[in-house]
This record gives structure tokens, sequence and C-alpha cells, in this order.
């Protein structure tokens, strides 16, 4: 039996409008995510890579194409509907990480549970649950500014993992950790890959990081210039960038 497709792209197009000038930002990019897939998307600046994540993610809508996810085409949701979608059915992670600096570890975590849940007391099991997956079940307490860059990254992802998605959006994820720190937190991700069977498409323009993953995927000038399968994920702490 052929398994369904998690996201299907079909001829998806972006045009910003710059002044008097129209970029092309994806011009018909093509791309299926089988579920438990771990994805790299790779390229250059301005190659479409966080244009193609921010149409899977529901943060923007295409200029033409469709976005399906779970067979529902979510370019036809209106602004209420992707909300819904995006607390739902997608984590996202960024290079930036972007935590509430008056609220501590487990408070930034719950926050993302309130979004859609009310129980108090199942609230902070799962927070607990959560900080412990990320290994950071001794920083509950601290603040962002009392944290490194990495536990804070580690925070994000127990932030983004917080409504169970079925797919995780990492936009260089490492952009601003040392290396080891972002051995780290690249293993995060990968576990939560392989034990949880999370969905993941990380963006990066390092191609160190590619050989972690399942499948490669090259973008160049808006579309797809290559697609292809890993056979042998490289062990993360073997990455060298």
């Amino acid at each position: 039996m052929n398994q369904q497709p998690l996201i299907e792209c079909h001829e998806l197009q972006r045009d910003y409008k710059m002044g008097e000038v129209t970029v092309h930002a994806l011009r018909g990019l093509e791309l299926c995510v089988n579920p438990g897939e771990f994805i790299t998307l790779l390229g250059p600046s301005g190659s479409g890579k966080t244009t193609t994540l921010n149409l899977i993610g529901g943060l923007d809508k295409p200029t033409g194409g469709q976005v399906i996810v779970q067979g529902e085409d979510i370019t036809r949701y209106n602004e209420r509907q992707l909300a819904d979608y995006r607390r739902r059915k997608v984590g996202f992670i960024f290079q930036f990480f972007n935590l509430i600096p008056t609220l501590n570890a487990a408070e930034n975590v719950e926050f993302a549970l309130r979004l859609t849940q009310k129980n108090g007391k199942s609230l902070d099991g799962r927070v607990r649950d959560l900080l412990r997956l990320v290994g950071l079940a001794d920083r509950a307490n601290h603040f962002p500014a009392e944290l490194s860059g990495g536990e804070q990254q580690r925070v994000a992802i127990a932030r983004a993992l917080a409504n169970r998605p079925p797919l995780l959006l990492c936009d260089e994820p490492t952009g601003n950790l040392d290396v080891e720190t972002g051995h780290q937190v690249l293993q995060v991700i990968r576990d939560l890959n392989q034990q949880e069977g999370t969905t993941v498409i990380l963006v990066t323009h390092n191609t160190a990081i590619a050989p972690m993953s399942d499948r490669i995927v090259r973008l160049h000038d808006g579309m797809v210039s290559e697609d292809r399968l890993n056979e042998r994920p490289l062990p993360v702490m073997e990455l060298a960038w």
C-alpha cells in the first residue's frame, strides 16, 4: 500500500513586489514529504528555502500553486483556519530563539500549551516532560537571560513540541550557535524524529549538516534542483563544520 504524503507542494509560486521590481522567490516548486521523514532543504541565500518553509507552515500564502497537508489544501484556508492549523499541526524552530524574556523556561513552554489547553494539572506534567525530553529538567525556573544559547534553543524546541505537532519546521536552528552547541541541538531534533516519529524539515545553507538527514533537497532560483535519498545518514556527532 502506498503511503500518503504528509505534505504535497504543487507548482508553488511566490512573488514579492519590491518597488517597481517583482522578485520571483518560488517558480513552480514541487515537493512531497512523507510522514516521519527528516528532510534538509539546502541552498544559498535567495534560493527560496525560507519562503518554502513559510508556505508549508501557513505563515504566508503563495501567489500560485497548492500546499496540501494531510489531504487538505491549506492555501484555501482563511486566517482563522491558518492560525488553528499552526497551533495543531506545526512546530516552529527559528534561528533566533524568540523566547519571552519575562517568563522562565517552564513558563515559555506552558505559554504555548495554553493556546489550546486549559487543564492546569495536565499542563504542568506536559511541561515537565518536554523539558526533560530536551535535557533541561533542572533549568525550568531559569529565565532566558540565565540560559546559554544552546539551552535557549532547546527551550524553543520544547515549546515547538508542546501540542504534539506532526510537523517540525526548523529555519537555520544552529545559525547562532557554536559547533559543539549546534551538535547538541541537532541531536535533540534528530532524536525527536527517530524516537517520536516527528516529521522534520530543516532549512540551512550549511552543507555539512545535510548528511544527518534522510533526504536532501537542493533549491536553486526558486525551484528544486536536486532531490535525493540519503541511504546512510551520519550520526550527528560525526558532522564536521
